[in-house]
């Protein structure tokens, strides 16, 4: 595979859908589709959003949304406004029939904007989004984030940098994998995003290490390996929270 065919998400992500579609049934081809941990990361993924400082009646924004990962288990605890976006129509459809909230929006989406007036929302999420894009592609959503935001709003999003051990397990991936079918997989640095906060004029409220549990859990959580996240947990990837200044 040509590299300006990795660099097209869109396309990548849907002939991946493709595959997993044929090699299992629905529900579980939903689940693999996105990296795997469906019920285990999207909880963790909702305790996050709560430790940020998430609220029952708040607006979330979650871009890239997959087959509802984080939208389901937020589904209870969240009684206020949900925005999931993605550009893979099936992701959206099973997403919307998982949850089954009428009150709640799921979009297919194109480009890198997001479908909502300015100064709406409470967060704006990207879980494994960034991770698949250019730089330059990963701005351009945090200018639309910033511009959805309430002037109290946060930018919550997760990625992968060089200086974490288990995220060079990506890289070497990546490696083995050049001329495959597949995602590309994008690394990220903090000087990189110390600069685009400083140009979007942003707060970097806190940025957590990807291998140290840093999540506040209430009850155990059970990964797909049977591993228990006791206390507090982590989602493997780093995480950056913004604010608006």
């Amino acid at each position: 595979m040509r590299l300006a065919d990795k660099l097209n998400f869109r396309k990548t992500y849907a002939e991946h859908i493709r595959r997993v579609k044929n090699e299992y049934r629905q529900d579980t081809a939903m689940e693999v589709a996105i990296g795997g941990e469906f019920k285990a990361f999207g909880i963790l993924m909702r305790e996050l959003l709560i430790q940020v400082g998430l609220k029952k009646d708040d607006y979330v924004i979650d871009v890239g949304c997959g087959s509802g990962r984080l939208a389901k288990p937020l589904s209870e605890y969240l009684s206020g406004k949900y925005l999931g976006i993605d550009v893979v129509p099936d992701l959206v459809t099973y997403a919307s029939n998982l949850v089954k909230r009428p009150d709640w929006r799921f979009e297919v989406t194109k480009g890198f904007s997001i479908p909502e007036k300015s100064n709406r929302a409470n967060m704006v999420c990207f879980f494994s989004v960034f991770t698949h894009l250019l730089h330059e592609e990963s701005y351009r959503y945090l200018e639309e984030a910033k511009r959805v935001l309430k002037p109290s709003g946060k930018i919550v999003f997760s990625f992968l940098e060089f200086s974490i051990p288990c995220h060079w397990n990506v890289f070497e991936a990546n490696l083995k994998n050049m001329g495959k079918p597949g995602h590309l997989n994008m690394f990220m640095s903090r000087d990189g995003i110390n600069a685009w906060a400083e140009h979007l004029d942003l707060n970097i409220e806190t940025i957590e290490d990807g291998d140290k549990p840093h999540i506040p859990l209430s009850s155990p959580v059970t990964l797909d390996n049977n591993k228990v996240m006791q206390d507090k947990g982590n989602l493997g990837q780093s995480i950056c929270v913004l604010s608006l200044k």
